[in-house]
């Protein structure tokens, strides 16, 4: 039965049809100035009732059969007015027939507001002129109503062809539906597509889409757990979906999503599924096209608030309206991987495709032959890990882990029949098998495996046995965190944290981590490194700090898995500190004796360094791509030296000024070649700091650099040097000290493009500054990262010698303001005296944005502040910036009503950063 908004619609387009009819339209021009307008109108008010109706009803598979229903009476409408306005043809010739057929998703009866509308036209054999008039005149009504039309004009034989050659029209082939025209012509189309094509090359076809959809899934992002997914073309979106009903409608020649359970293809209950996770999808897209008025299919994260108010998702459990919502996305999107499983297990054993590819599509394991099992209750069949009975669960819960450690063990992939089994059975994992011995053994032999713990860990997850056997994790799988810095959702972070440590563990990553590589075989608790990592963020989501409840979490998950007291208490403890050495590293300066000793203090053995170090590592690199840099591996390998170094006792205790006199006496023999009078003075320009701070290779370059300046009789001068390993380009700048020098300098990084993630800062005995500034690198080429350097270098001489005025050029490199805004940071601002035993140490937080970092340096040198090192730091949408500064006495700012207006001033430079300008992270 039609629905009542059909109805309405088809009434008001049969009612245009009356109307036309008395009209004299005698021309193209004529005729679509008189009826595009009325299309318009009445195609505007159907796409706001559809989006009224999916707003009010929540059901996104019914939305776009709406709007795929307006089209089918639009084009109707369109066909009728052509024959009877512009070329009528009262008894057309057998040459003139013509059927009017939707393809691709239009064929399925689904439209989103923005998508592609795919018509063929269809014809008997050649084209004729009347045809092809017909079918121009429809074509420019559709283009001048502003629709996107894919659309191809062939024959029967024209569509067998191209179909044979090209894989995406014979799938748009698969899908057709006859909107009007010959019936006849129509029949005979899908006839002989299904007799000369699809008969006898199910096999090909399913190769060719699978293949299609590893290319898709690579370049919308690997992962179904990506944070701001696309939900057309995303792993576990809609196209999945679409790729196995082509695939079943292939190989078992279904013509209707039902028709899979009668194939034997889906149960009930997993159709129905499938039918959930098509709406859920289709009611985020429609409003996803909806909500921007464009066919936008990748869900960022200023859409996702939006879209969390528009379905109704409100904030509860601890958790926001908009995480939610995306933890309910990415349930779905974990469930159409489910789906996917079933189908390619079911297209092994009909031998419908061959085994390479379904190894790729299910998993990374690689065997070189058949493993034998020893087991009563487990069996290789079709080269899987399958169940021997179906109530090998019933008879003994602990196979359910079992499972999973037989595939680790033999590195085998699981029977999708086994996972599916799992599924159900999941009732039987209670407080019994929780706390069964055995069965922690085997999870902890898992997670500790030397094999591939991350892709089991992963196939337990998507089976949901991770989550009930562990409830901790169950709390957060597919929850996700709404912010830019982290890529994945907290579980598939934690599962991709352990493949990172497997990683580094292997020696697969030893030229990037050197330091790793030397530390892990000295690591004597390896498997509370293993649970520790597996635990750090398990706590997400609850109201008080992750940290904190984490570790009260280990304590424990600790015994129940085996572990003894003393790994129990390791593990606590990297769970509270998971994040203190990657803080420290970043945003402390790292020459300051006190930064370290309250550091080791922290720490206090060799042992939890070791283990803090490679949890760390292991931890950002699975934050998501580009997160780990060089940059900060250099700065935790220094602060695992320095400490390490007071940890292990291996440098004596030596006076301040002594290790002052032993420095320069190591530059002095570094400099040979200078004239005794010359070392003497260049020795006497720095102050101790100096010689403290700065190791003898930079020492070197720096005097030779100070020296070609002044043989030069430049007073300003800049330095590029590149450091492919450490991922930086180091930028030192030599100039007449004042006190807006780093604002200068900031200033015109942030104009010529130039991302600051560190600065060191030395002033001499004679008035001047040596100021070195490290950059992230934006090339990978040398040549081209020096050019680009040479270019700041430029930006920063001229800024200096007053040729540029420095706030036009931060001003022009802000982006336009007024666009939304979809993350909120809290501005803060700390002030310390007790983190460093010379300086005031100023550690800033905030919304980032081009330039923040230029306006906190003016603002300090405003306030009169000297800033003695900056360390700046970037999570995503939020700036943490540290600053260690004095006043003009070179005094720390002790007095709180001087804090006070220092704080009040900068929260006022953070609060400008709240309230305009887009997100961004490019000049900061």
């Amino acid at each position: 039965m039609d629905r009542p908004d059909a109805v309405s619609l088809q009434g008001e387009l049969q009612d245009l049809l009356r109307r036309l009819e008395g009209e004299s339209l005698p021309d193209a021009t004529s005729f679509r100035a008189r009826l595009v307008p009325e299309l318009r109108r009445i195609l505007d008010a159907g796409r706001a009732e559809a989006q009224a109706r999916l707003v009010a009803d929540r059901k996104g598979l019914a939305c776009a059969r709406r709007l795929s229903g307006h089209m089918d009476a639009v084009i109707r409408t369109i066909h009728a007015a052509v024959l009877h306005h512009l070329y009528r043809s009262d008894n057309p010739s057998t040459g003139e027939r013509l059927a009017v057929v939707a393809t691709g998703g239009y064929g399925r009866g689904t439209l989103a507001p923005g998508s592609d509308v795919d018509v063929l036209f269809l014809l008997p054999y050649k084209q004729t002129a009347w045809g092809e008039s017909v079918v121009e005149a429809m074509l420019y009504v559709l283009w001048d109503l502003k629709l996107k039309v894919g659309h191809a004009t062939r024959s029967v034989d024209e569509c067998l062809r191209e179909g044979r050659g090209d894989i995406t029209i014979r799938t748009a082939l698969l899908e057709t539906r006859l909107l009007l025209g010959d019936q006849g012509l129509y029949d005979d189309l899908v006839r002989r597509f299904d007799k000369e094509i699809v008969t006898g090359s199910a096999a090909e076809f399913v190769v060719a889409k699978l293949k299609e959809r590893d290319a898709r899934v690579a370049k919308a992002g690997p992962s179904r757990y990506l944070v701001e997914p696309n939900v057309k073309d995303g792993k576990g979106g809609l196209r999945d979906l679409n790729t196995l009903f082509w695939i079943a409608k292939y190989v078992y020649r279904v013509r209707d999503p039902k028709d899979l359970v009668k194939a034997g293809l889906f149960t009930p209950e997993e159709y129905r599924l499938f039918e959930r996770c098509e709406d859920f999808l289709w009611r985020v897209r429609c409003h996803m096209h909806f909500a921007t008025g464009r066919a936008e299919e990748r869900l960022a994260f200023d859409l996702q608030r939006q879209l969390a108010e528009r379905i109704g998702y409100a904030a509860r459990t601890g958790l926001s309206g908009v995480e939610r919502f995306m933890k309910a996305y990415f349930t779905v999107a974990k469930d159409v991987g489910d789906l996917t499983a079933i189908v390619c297990a079911e297209l092994e054993a009909r031998q419908a495709k061959p085994r390479p590819v379904l190894d790729r599509f299910l998993s990374p394991f690689r065997r070189s032959r058949a493993p034998v099992l020893d087991s009563d209750e487990f069996v290789i069949e079709n080269n899987r890990i399958t169940i021997r009975g179906d109530d090998a669960f019933e008879r003994d819960p602990v196979n359910l882990i079992r499972l999973f450690w037989f595939a680790d063990r033999h590195n085998a992939a699981i029977h999708p029949d086994a996972s599916r089994l799992a599924k159900r059975s999941l009732r039987l994992i209670g407080p019994s098998l929780r706390n069964d011995p055995e069965a922690n053994r085997l999870f902890l032999e898992i997670l500790t495996s030397r094999n591939a713990p991350e892709v089991v860990l992963r196939l337990m997850n998507e089976a949901g046995v991770l989550g009930r056997f562990v409830p901790e994790f169950g709390r957060v799988v597919s929850m996700m965190q709404f912010n830019m810095y982290h890529h994945f959702t907290v579980d598939e972070h934690l599962i991709r944290s352990i493949g990172q440590l497997a990683e580094l563990e292997s020696g697969r990553l030893a030229d990037a981590h050197p330091l790793s590589q030397r530390v892990i075989p000295t690591i004597r608790h390896r498997r509370a490194l293993y649970v520790a990592l597996f635990l750090h963020d398990i706590a997400k989501g609850r109201p008080e700090d992750h940290s904190t409840a984490g570790a009260r979490i280990a304590r424990t998950l600790g015994p129940r898995f085996g572990l003894d007291p003393v790994e129990t208490d390791t593990v606590a403890w990297l769970v509270e500190n998971h994040l203190l050495m990657s803080t420290v590293a970043q945003s402390r300066d790292l020459s300051d004796p006190r930064t370290i000793e309250s550091f080791a203090k922290t720490v206090q053995t060799m042992e939890r360094l070791r283990l803090l170090l490679v949890l760390t590592i292991a931890d950002i690199r699975a934050v998501g791509p580009g997160v780990w840099t060089g940059w900060k591996g250099e700065l935790l390998r220094t602060l695992y030296h320095e400490t390490e170094a007071l940890l292990g006792d291996h440098v004596p205790d030596v006076a301040r000024m002594d290790r002052v006199r032993q420095a320069q006496g190591r530059l002095a023999e570094a400099l040979a070649d200078w004239a005794p009078d010359a070392l003497a003075a260049y020795l006497a320009r720095h102050y101790p700091a100096y010689w403290l701070k700065v190791d003898l290779p930079r020492q070197v370059k720096h005097a030779r650099f100070i020296q070609g300046a002044a043989e030069a009789g430049r007073t300003v001068a800049t330095a590029v040097e590149t450091d492919g390993f450490r991922d930086v380009t180091e930028l030192t700048v030599l100039s007449p000290d004042h006190p807006r020098l780093l604002a200068i300098i900031t200033g015109a990084c942030a104009a010529a493009g130039g991302n600051i993630v560190d600065a060191q800062i030395f002033t001499t005995a004679d008035g001047y500054a040596l100021d070195t500034i490290f950059l992230s690198r934006a090339f990978e080429r040398d040549d081209d990262e020096l050019r680009r350097a040479e270019r700041v270098a430029g930006a920063i001489e001229r800024a200096l010698k007053g040729e540029v005025r420095i706030a036009d050029l931060v001003a022009g490199r802000r982006q336009e303001r007024g666009r939304p805004r979809p993350f909120v940071v809290v501005p803060e601002v700390v002030i310390d005296n007790a983190i460093s035993t010379r300086h005031t140490v100023i550690e800033v937080s905030g919304l980032d944005r081009p330039g923040l970092l230029y306006d906190l340096t003016t603002e300090l040198g405003k306030l009169n502040l000297n800033i003695v090192s900056a360390h700046i730091s970037t999570f995503g949408e939020k700036a943490v910036d540290v600053f260690y500064v004095c006043d003009l006495t070179g005094g720390k700012v002790t007095h709180p009503s001087r804090q006070g207006a220092i704080r009040r001033a900068l929260v006022e430079v953070l609060d400008g950063a709240e309230t305009g300008g887009a997100v961004a992270q490019a000049g900061r």
